[in-house]
């Protein structure tokens, strides 16, 4: 009597899937319908080899009435169950439910079925031993040839260990990433494209000060400017980096700030189905960049520096100073030497003169004697180890030892630094006394002007491959034919001449020059002055001051 009854139920499911075939539900996955489509042309395979296919299938695989009762359960689904196939038959489908699953996902199930659409998602069901596991069930409706539900096929398999894993690495992920919120550092992967793929709080902190540009961007670009370090080489090269120093000018009241840097390639990022397999080929990589700030100490050192810095300055102030009075002392004198050369001549060719000749030549020797112990009286040029440096950092410096200067004569200053500036290499007290030359300028120029508003405007930004210093104040201006004079030597325009020897320009041009650059006036600015300091990022010549 069994025997029959499970023949009768075989035969009513063998006639179930003939009509599943002839009429599939529309939603029917593809696969499903090709795996019976034996030659193709809709030859498919007879439905009792595909019983006795889906009774070998791995998935569990029932069969229900409109009911959810259950009229015929495949080999895995008493293997996943512990229920044997005459334990379930006639039963409903809910033997297998648990209390663990929320109500609404079963409403959103039956709901979506009595539409006679496919359902797809996640149950918790229980083992004939009780134990729960997660069930991800597909049910689709089988239409019979009026088109109304005559049978529901379900197929689910076991996911319990898939959700274990997932949820072991969320936890993981979760504190991973609670270990780099709560770390002082700032922390930022990037793959090669600079794209972000995981920061930290201290990462968003930068980024909030640093208003729309991306902290990486600004380490990336700091790295190869800086440093040399460029991202592809890293990751590709398999070879990272530590406590590398860079300087970023942020705008903001603690610009500029300083970190240390390190790297450290991340291989493998290629998540393409292709790559699989292909566990030596060299794919996408990525950057994990750990900065660590250094601001406070390195304003300490910086401040002790700089005292060496203005001591350096004020005697090479003075030297320079001398040099500038004594080279005006040697032209000054150089004129009444040539008026007595150009008198000797005269008393050599006219009779009446003749008796000047002793009295000139004696003058002559002295003068000719004056100038030589003057000439050996100049300081001479002072030799400077190049290096390679920051330019942004001289400026600062410069208009840091300029603060009383400014403070006393009422002047704003606006100093608007490029965020990350390719290195130049140069001698650093030439190009500090350069750069003081220009800024002296603005703020005699603003002084003279006697406005009530006085402004420095100080800009630093790349142009080809230069570095550019760019110095605006808000003076009278400079008229076009005074352009190029303002360069000639002892040449002095200030309506107040005193401390000026007219050599300023003239020197700090000389620098410019040598560190493979020069230094323009734009004789078109409207409101002031604007002078270009232009220096090349490959350095320039041994320097001399």
């Amino acid at each position: 009597m069994p025997n029959k009854q499970a023949n009768a139920v075989n035969d009513e499911v063998i006639d179930a899937i003939s009509r599943f075939l002839a009429k599939p539900p529309e939603g029917t996955p593809v696969e499903v319908i090709q795996a019976f489509d034996l030659f193709g042309g809709k030859r498919f395979l007879p439905p009792t080899l595909f019983l006795e296919t889906v009774e070998q299938a791995p998935v569990a695989i029932s069969i229900t009435d409109s009911h959810a009762r259950i009229l015929y359960a495949n080999a895995a689904f008493e293997q996943l169950t512990g229920y044997s196939r005459d334990e379930v038959l006639g039963k409903n489908e809910s033997v297998l439910s648990s209390k663990s699953t929320p109500l609404e996902v079963y409403q959103d199930l039956w709901d979506t079925i009595a539409e006679r659409r496919i359902w797809r998602g996640t149950l918790v069901n229980h083992r004939k031993d009780g134990t729960e596991y997660l069930a991800e069930l597909t049910i689709s409706p089988v239409l019979n040839q009026d088109g109304a539900v005559s049978y529901y096929l379900g197929m689910h398999r076991d996911i319990t260990g898939v959700h274990a894993l997932q949820q072991r690495l969320a936890y993981q992920k979760s504190l991973i990433e609670a270990a780099l919120d709560v770390a002082p550092m700032v922390v930022a992967m990037v793959d090669e494209d600079r794209k972000i793929l995981l920061d930290n709080h201290a990462y968003k902190a930068l980024l909030a000060d640093s208003g729309s540009e991306e902290p990486a961007q600004l380490f990336l670009g700091a790295l190869e400017q800086q440093a040399g370090l460029e991202l592809a080489a890293v990751c590709h090269g398999g070879v990272g980096f530590t406590n590398v120093e860079v300087r970023l000018d942020i705008k903001g009241p603690r610009s500029p700030r300083w970190f240390t840097c390190s790297g450290v390639p991340i291989p493998d990022l290629d998540d393409a189905a292709r790559s699989y397999f292909e566990t030596g080929r060299a794919g996408r990589c990525g950057l994990l960049l750990i900065a660590n700030e250094v601001t406070d100490s390195r304003r300490r050192i910086n401040e002790a520096r700089l005292n060496m810095i203005r001591a350096n300055m004020a005697e090479q102030q003075v030297v320079q100073t001398m040099r500038e009075a004594i080279s005006a002392s040697i032209f000054k004198m150089q004129a009444p030497i040539n008026i007595i050369k150009a008198a000797m001549s005269m008393a050599k060719i006219g009779g009446d003169c003749a008796n000047m000749g002793p009295v000139l030549s004696q003058a002559l020797a002295d003068g000719e004697e004056a100038i030589e112990s003057l000439h050996q009286a100049l300081p001479g040029p002072s030799v400077e180890q190049t290096a390679t440096l920051n330019l942004n950092e001289l400026v600062q410096d410069v208009l840091r030892l300029s603060t009383q200067q400014f403070l006393a004569s009422g002047i704003v200053i606006d100093w608007r630094a490029a965020p990350v500036l390719p290195s130049v290499t140069g001698s650093p007290n030439a190009l500090r006394g350069m750069l003081k030359y220009l800024v002296d300028n603005a703020v005699q120029a603003v002084t003279e002007s006697g406005g009530d508003f006085r402004e420095i405007r100080v800009e630093t930004r790349t142009e080809d491959d230069q570095v550019l210093v760019v110095v605006m104040d808000n003076g009278p201006g400079m008229p076009e034919y005074m352009a190029l004079k303002a360069f000639e030597p002892f040449y002095c325009g200030w309506e107040d001449p005193r401390g000026h020897a007219g050599m300023g320009l003239t020197m700090a041009q000389e620098v410019a020059i040598n560190h493979g650059g020069g230094i323009e006036i734009d004789s078109g600015f409207v409101g002031g002055c604007r002078v270009f300091a232009r220096l090349s990022c490959a350095g320039g010549r041994e320097n001399r001051t």
